[in-house]
């Protein structure tokens, strides 16, 4: 075409591509675009609740009421079907709206160099072989190889984990997902779109499978359970049925309706609120629950893996301690606000002026006052080193103002160190390895450095000499020569306030702790010790030492206190992988793009909501709106006291499953000649009438003091001890109550056995029935309150939501013998003796729980007492739910 092609110095073409050649390269490639997955559909996620097993469960016994001529229970179990799974699709709806905001690293605009001038376009149409031109605060939209570089500063954070930002030089890579804190560079686009790291990682997250959780595989138990047992004594009654010479089509129908009752339909939407009730509790304290099962999932956690950075500290840079030829200062106070005090003598305070002065001249970091708040803008590290000069007294602004800037050597990664040329002097900034061989005499620093960087933190050393007017133009060998220490500056990013008492917390329950970050071994290590997370013996190795074998990765991590470094995204997804293969419900904390896998493999991935990537957010089932580890602890409290609290209500509806069942036990034990005390329709209108509210209530109950002082939840929902409280000591003394109170007011209404009662005196009797099983549930509200505790030992204040609920209960309980609704349930108001017999069912409940829960607790302290007097730990499989 009769052009001349210029080329850089590094081979590439100085004034970038032409516009016909990005155009072709766009209609090659496609645009440069990390594909978004679709978000689930509405509906789809509706059907999901109307079709997991227990709904199926309940939607079989729809049929099966129909089929048995009861359209009334087919249309109730249906609509509790409908109703529980709209609230739950809202609930999980809602939070996948607030916590899913996909892929937002991606800047929207760029700019380039096309046809040799600089232009923005869209990031989408950024094309390999493009040059990115980049300065502070930008985004990178495509991996590349940088041309040039001036003191560039890089947060690769998302990607690496690493939480200091990197000094790339000309031909060090820059990677699509990265920011741009300090300088500028040109960098020519070696990928886009699909081929850019970047879209490596979100391919492997969606790779990822998340598990299925311990709720779900235990309710899946419990609905087998109970549907098995449903079925086999629908079963069993319709082979009585026929024994006793009923026709078959009636004996059918009786088993049908036999089945039905005994489906606890109110079972379903008190799972679903008692856990949409712990979700909404973890998003008072902090933690968002995308997902309803984790609330469970958090109380059965074993392992939590957690970061460092913005996890466990405070994700801020700052100056704790300066160190002078002539005396240490340390520094007390963390954050952005210059309101700290600096330990230090007259004559070392004005020492640490100096480096303080020195040091920020060479930072471009600055930390500013908005209204009450300080914000930083920068580097990290360099923000912090401006607050040191705040703090000390030092006007960096006056300074700057009086000696403006003569000349800017930037940070580079092979000098490893930042030099500036003010009116008179020469101040110089860096690694101390890289400054200490550039001054005459370093005062013992050499000691410091080793004593400062073995505590884990980060040490500058900060020297200056007196500059001369050739400096100006001279090579920077030549300005950072015949140099004085002035001294060192160590850095740290400070542990947060709480999280030493929550790494102790996590232990008293009986939960391992890992720390599994990006940074260097020794800084990772010192923060874990700082803490209190790491545990002598522990290994503290880096993602380069792990074993490929995941059987040997198990055994090496599954220690308590271990420190994991340096890793990659891989390393975090195998170590999740490899210690749920060792039995462990694996909690995995992350905020990068690099974390986002992991956190999908995890049983329960938590992302951090302030500092956290999008991607990360969206492979998560829990986001921390405050990025505390201590909101983590929380939210295992909470979740072990969900679990408890389901077992609490399961105790309550087996409770009452039993009592609904033994008059037909009666009627089949008897061959039929004691009537029915109970009607299909009274024990639908017990199972989602009276039943239900109280149940909901024992949801909400509050985490008992012992929660976090137990190991975790290991067992089933439905354990041999909850059997045996349900089925062999409250379900029966109900059932007495009732069956004793059916007979006494048939036989005061004359009835004898083997006779058919007149329909009001078998109405009057089936209304004290009703009446007395009400009662005793009532009853049974404030025993399922505990598991080792009597109903008299728990404060009524404790759950207010349980006293509303038992009123509720009273109230519905007069509506349901009442005219006209007692005649179509099949009862009526019981007579004086009926009603007598009713309300003694409450305190024989309450004392047949006190006295199983005092005789449990004479044999658990025989057991637990050994030879020695030294407390045996508690092996309850329900773990938490014991204490509640």
């Amino acid at each position: 075409m009769g052009t001349t092609t210029t080329w850089g110095p590094g081979g590439h073409r100085a004034g970038g591509l032409t516009s016909s050649q990005a155009a072709h390269r766009l209609r090659e490639k496609g645009p440069n675009l990390v594909p978004r997955p679709r978000p689930p559909s509405p509906v789809r996620l509706l059907l999901a609740q109307l079709t997991h097993f227990f709904a199926l469960l309940l939607w079989g016994a729809v049929v099966l009421a129909w089929i048995g001529g009861m359209p009334q229970l087919a249309v109730a179990t249906a609509l509790v079907v409908v109703v529980n799974g709209v609230f739950a699709f809202l609930q999980e709806y809602r939070a996948d709206r607030a916590g899913q905001k996909l892929l937002q690293l991606m800047p929207a605009r760029a700019t380039v160099v096309r046809d040799g001038r600089r232009r923005q376009i869209a990031a989408q149409d950024v094309v390999v072989g493009d040059l990115l031109v980049l300065e502070a605060g930008d985004g990178v939209c495509a991996d590349g190889r940088l041309v040039e570089a001036s003191g560039l500063g890089v947060d690769a954070s998302m990607l690496t984990g690493e939480s200091t930002a990197t000094h790339p030089g000309p031909g060090d890579a820059v990677r699509s997902g990265t920011y741009v804190v300090e300088g500028e560079a040109t960098a020519e686009v070696t990928d886009t779109g699909t081929a850019t790291e970047l879209a490596g990682i979100v391919a492997l997250t969606r790779q990822a499978q998340a598990p299925v959780s311990p709720l779900a595989l235990r309710l899946r138990t419990v609905v087998r359970t109970i549907g098995g047992i449903a079925v086999g004594v629908g079963i069993g009654f319709f082979a009585v049925s026929l024994v006793l010479g009923t026709p078959l089509s009636d004996g059918f129908l009786f088993a049908v309706g036999v089945t039905v009752a005994l489906v606890p339909e109110g079972l379903l939407p008190t799972v679903t609120l008692s856990l949409a009730r712990g979700a909404q509790r973890m998003a008072d304290r902090h933690a968002l629950v995308r997902h309803l099962e984790s609330v469970e999932t958090m109380g059965s956690t074993t392992f939590v893996c957690t970061d460092k950075t913005g996890t466990l500290t405070r994700n801020e840079m700052s100056v704790v301690e300066v160190w002078t030829p002539g005396g240490t200062a340390s520094v007390v106070g963390h954050g952005y606000a210059p309101t700290a005090r600096i330990d230090a003598d007259e004559g070392t305070l004005g020492r640490v002026r100096n480096v303080a002065l020195a040091a920020a001249r060479c930072s471009t970091g600055r930390v500013v006052r908005s209204g009450e708040r300080w914000t930083p803008h920068g580097d990290p590290m360099e923000v912090a080193l401006h607050v040191l000069a705040l703090r000390a007294g030092v006007d960096v602004a006056r300074d700057e103002a009086e000696r403006p800037l003569r000349r800017r050597i930037p940070f580079d990664a092979s000098r490893r160190r930042m030099s500036v040329l003010a009116a008179g002097q020469v101040y110089v900034k860096g690694a101390a390895d890289s400054v200490l061989p550039l001054v005459a005499d370093d005062g013992g620093a050499a000691d410091a450095v080793t004593d400062l960087a073995g505590r884990g933190l980060r040490v500058l050393a900060v020297a200056a000499r007196t500059a001369v007017p050739a400096d100006e133009e001279a090579p920077a060998t030549v300005v950072e020569s015949g140099l004085t220490l002035l001294g060192l500056v160590a850095l740290e990013d400070p542990p947060r306030d709480d999280v030493h008492d929550a790494v102790a917390a996590c232990r008293t329950a009986g939960i391992r702790l890992a720390m599994i970050t990006g940074d260097h071994r020794v800084t990772a290590a010192a923060v874990a010790r700082e803490v209190g997370l790491y545990r002598d013996g522990a290994p503290v190795v880096t993602g380069a030492e792990l074993p490929q074998d995941d059987a040997a990765l198990g055994e090496l991590v599954d220690r308590d206190g271990v420190v994991i470094a340096q890793v990659k995204p891989e390393d975090k997804l195998r170590i999740a992988r490899a210690l749920r293969q060792r039995g462990h419900v694996v909690a995995m904390t992350g905020d990068g793009v690099n974390d986002a896998p992991a956190l999908r493999e995890a049983d329960i991935g938590i992302a951090m909501g302030r500092t956290g990537s999008d991607v990360a957010r969206e492979a998560a089932d829990v986001v921390l709106l405050d990025d505390d580890f201590a909101t983590i602890v929380a939210a295992v409290e909470l979740g072990r006291a969900t679990f408890a609290n389901i077992r609490k209500f399961l105790t309550y509806h087996l409770t009452d499953n039993v009592a609904e069942l033994t008059p037909f036990l009666v009627w089949a034990l008897s061959g039929g000649s004691v009537p029915l005390a109970l009607t299909v329709l009274q024990i639908l209108a017990l199972d989602i009438g009276t039943d239900l509210l109280p149940a909901l209530a024992l949801g909400a109950e509050p985490p008992h003091g012992t929660t976090m002082r137990r190991r975790p939840s290991s067992g089933a929902l439905i354990d041999g001890r909850l059997l045996r409280r349900a089925f062999g000591v409250l379900g029966p003394t109900e059932a007495a109550v009732g069956m004793g109170a059916f007979l006494v007011v048939l036989g005061l209404g004359g009835w004898t056995r083997g006779a058919a009662p007149a329909a009001p005196l078998l109405a009057a009797a089936s209304g004290a029935t009703f009446a007395a099983v009400v009662l005793g549930q009532l009853a049974n509200a404030f025993a399922c309150r505990s598991e080792v505790r009597w109903a008299g030992a728990l404060p009524l204040r404790g759950n207010r939501l349980l006293l509303g609920a038992v009123a509720v209960e009273l109230a519905l309980l007069a509506v349901f013998l009442l005219p006209p609704l007692a005649g179509y349930l099949g009862g009526s108001p019981p007579p004086a003796a009926g009603w007598a017999l009713a309300v003694a069912a409450v305190p024989a409940v309450v004392l047949a729980d006190a006295a199983d829960k005092a005789v449990r607790r004479t044999r658990q302290g025989r057991v637990r007492v050994p030879r020695r007097g030294v407390r045996k730990p508690s092996t309850s499989p329900s773990g938490g739910a014991a204490g509640a």
